[in-house]
């Protein structure tokens, strides 16, 4: 319950982006975090609709005052966070990102030509390490625009390195020196530590005095990198990922509200089948827990009849996932998300019904990225859904289509038509404020992750096929022998490039005379 202090300050949350710090009764910050909009993010934690974990339950519930930092960009926001994670070690951003690896800059100031990178595992080997920074995306995207004002390498350098880098303005020249490089990477690190005022007043200052001296080419190098500066600014640093972690509860305890859900949907399951022309045809199995990625959980198909039908696949796929061995061993979803359109979620259905499993299933059209319900087998309550049809809400479509419910989240945005190109689409005649967004964003992400898998594997087993078809012409080879070449010698091609005597050290002498011999005249 939050108090009534902390009510009150709560509307006084500015438009802007900064740093927020949660604070315990005792006055002990439990919590820093970033926002590029400090009124939006920080009330989320205080919603009374919320389904959160277990942890940010707890942090919620300790919470007792908020403080915060404003500043004039995201950038500033990311690094400034950085900052205080360090300088107060709170204990809630141990227990939320456990299941995440913190990334750090690294840089080798002791080297003649030092290089740029992140990593998640800081050593002890003299190099100088910024951080810890909780979203790699973000410091990577940071890292890129700083490069255009404090050109780096990011990795090792050498002599015979190309030029392309260095004549973009990305690499530093190595005309200047290595301790004129030195001197900007130390204000590359001084901007990190939160210097941009000042180091932006003195590229300023520079570039005023080369154009005194008339060094004409030299300001206006300057005035493209401050141009640079600037423009960091006004850049979304984590816009889309800001919210991800809160989003995901959002997404969650909305689509527990839309498909009229028992409760918060904890394990999703993605499924999606992928081949060439009905050959090393295979199906994707793919978790999402709590809304994010579990990919120990993970499963992969090869379906036993090769052919292209994408419908007889899923179908195969879905008796096969649940097999009582399997159910023993990998438990029940709580929503199954079929990549498909209407004929692959009968298939996943019929499947199901045959193992007499219950569970809310439905499937999403690649090209609309629109949901699709049966009306009697998803095992899904329709009632919100029917007034969501009588009340429509901006930018949602409900239509009937049969025996089945379409469920358009984003009506009036314009379709990319293909994985994740619509996250940011363009919008007709409606906001772009559209409310069941992070649902929007979930479902893409398991299809995209879903499809990205199957696909993955799909292009293994074409490899390894292959490469045994080119084995399984030769006399006196079999399969027995053919797995021990590839085990051996890695591939077709180190077969190949091994000499007879190589080959026979495995396979014999006369295997091995035959299978040059072969490969030879091949």
């Amino acid at each position: 319950m939050v108090n009534t202090a902390l009510q009150d300050k709560l509307k006084t949350l500015p438009n802007a982006p900064g740093v927020y710090f949660h604070k315990a009764k005792d006055g002990e910050i439990i919590y820093v975090g970033k926002a590029a909009v400090l009124k939006n993010r920080v009330r989320q934690y205080f919603q009374n609709s919320r389904d959160f974990d277990a942890k940010t339950l707890a942090l919620v519930a300790e919470i007792h005052d908020t403080d915060w930092v404003e500043t004039e960009s995201e950038i500033d926001a990311l690094f400034l966070e950085s900052e205080m994670v360090k300088r107060y070690m709170p204990r809630y951003n141990v227990l939320l990102r456990d299941d995440k690896s913190q990334i750090f800059i690294r840089i080798d100031m002791k080297s003649e030509w030092p290089y740029v990178c992140t990593t998640r595992n800081p050593a002890d080997d003299g190099a100088e390490y910024y951080g810890p920074f909780f979203n790699g995306y973000a410091i990577k995207k940071a890292l890129r625009y700083l490069r255009r004002v404090y050109p780096y390498y990011e990795r090792p350098s050498v002599k015979e390195i190309t030029r392309l880098n260095e004549d973009l303005g990305l690499n530093p020249r190595r005309s200047d020196g290595s301790a004129i490089y030195k001197q900007n990477l130390r204000k590359l690190v001084s901007y990190i530590k939160g210097n941009r005022v000042k180091l932006a007043r003195e590229l300023e200052a520079e570039m005023k005095d080369a154009a005194k001296n008339h060094n004409f080419e030299l300001a206006a190098e300057l005035r493209n990198k401050l141009r640079a500066m600037q423009e960091l600014k006004r850049r979304i640093m984590f816009g889309d990922r800001e919210f991800l972690d809160i989003s995901k509860d959002k997404a969650l305890s909305d689509l527990k509200t839309l498909l009229g859900l028992e409760s918060v949907p904890r394990r999703i399951e993605g499924y999606d089948i992928s081949h060439h022309g009905g050959t090393n045809v295979v199906a994707s199995m793919v978790v999402f827990t709590n809304g994010v990625s579990d990919r120990a959980q993970y499963r992969k198909f090869k379906t036993k009849t090769e052919q292209n039908n994408d419908v007889g696949n899923m179908h195969e796929t879905l008796l096969r996932r649940f097999s009582e061995k399997n159910i023993k061993s990998w438990g029940m979803p709580s929503l199954v998300l079929i990549d498909g359109g209407k004929r692959q979620l009968d298939a996943a259905l019929a499947a199901m019904s045959e193992r007499n499993i219950a569970v809310p299933t439905i499937s999403i059209a690649k090209r609309e990225e629109e949901i699709i319900i049966h009306r009697k087998k998803s095992h899904i309550s329709l009632d919100f859904l029917a007034e969501l049809q009588q009340k429509p809400m901006p930018g949602v479509g409900v239509f009937d289509e049969g025996n089945y419910i379409v469920v358009n989240l984003h009506l009036g945005q314009r379709n990319a038509g293909s994985h994740s190109k619509n996250l940011r689409g363009e919008t007709i005649g409606v906001s772009s404020s559209y409310i069941y967004n992070d649902v929007v964003k979930l479902f893409q992400r398991i299809r995209d992750e879903s499809h990205r898998f199957a696909v993955s594997y799909h292009t293994v087993l074409k490899r390894k096929k292959q490469t045994a078809s080119s084995l399984e012409d030769i006399p006196g080879i079999g399969p027995a022998t053919r797995r021990k070449l590839i085990r051996h010698f890695g591939s077709l091609r180190g077969v190949q490039n091994a000499s007879e005597m190589d080959v026979a050290t495995v396979i014999g002498k006369v295997k091995a005379k035959a299978l040059k011999k072969n490969l030879l005249n091949n």
